[in-house]
């Protein structure tokens, strides 16, 4: 019993505190965890951030294709209602591969490349 209302109180205060936010696009920042070079296993990063409403797509491209085997971490919130991701993939960088991560938000879609270190 009691955890349905806990879930209902959580849910309103959801709602409630959804309402005072103001539509924000996101900051994306892309990244690899260790420096970027060619030939050496590596992970993809792509931290996203600040954003209202919480729909929001990511995806990691390899090529302009989606890295199928990417993981994404549970939605986050701030105390100002803005919310943040971060998706991940393993990777191997070869020269002439372009990997970069795709956001889209509020119906709009922009891509950001990542720089190898190189």
């Amino acid at each position: 019993m009691k955890a349905p209302l806990c879930a209902v109180v959580v849910g309103l205060l959801c709602l409630a505190g959804s309402s005072f936010a103001k539509d924000a696009p996101p900051k994306v920042q892309v990244y690899s965890h260790g420096p970027g070079e060619f030939k050496k296993v590596n992970t993809l990063l792509c931290h996203v951030s600040g954003f209202h409403p919480p729909e929001i797509t990511i995806e990691l491209l390899k090529n302009g294709k989606e890295m199928h085997d990417s993981k994404q971490t549970d939605l986050s919130f701030e105390e100002n209602w803005q919310y943040h991701l971060t998706k991940h993939a393993p990777f191997t960088p070869n020269q002439g591969e372009h990997f970069s991560c795709k956001v889209t938000h509020m119906g709009k879609s922009k891509t950001y490349n990542w720089e190898p270190d190189m």
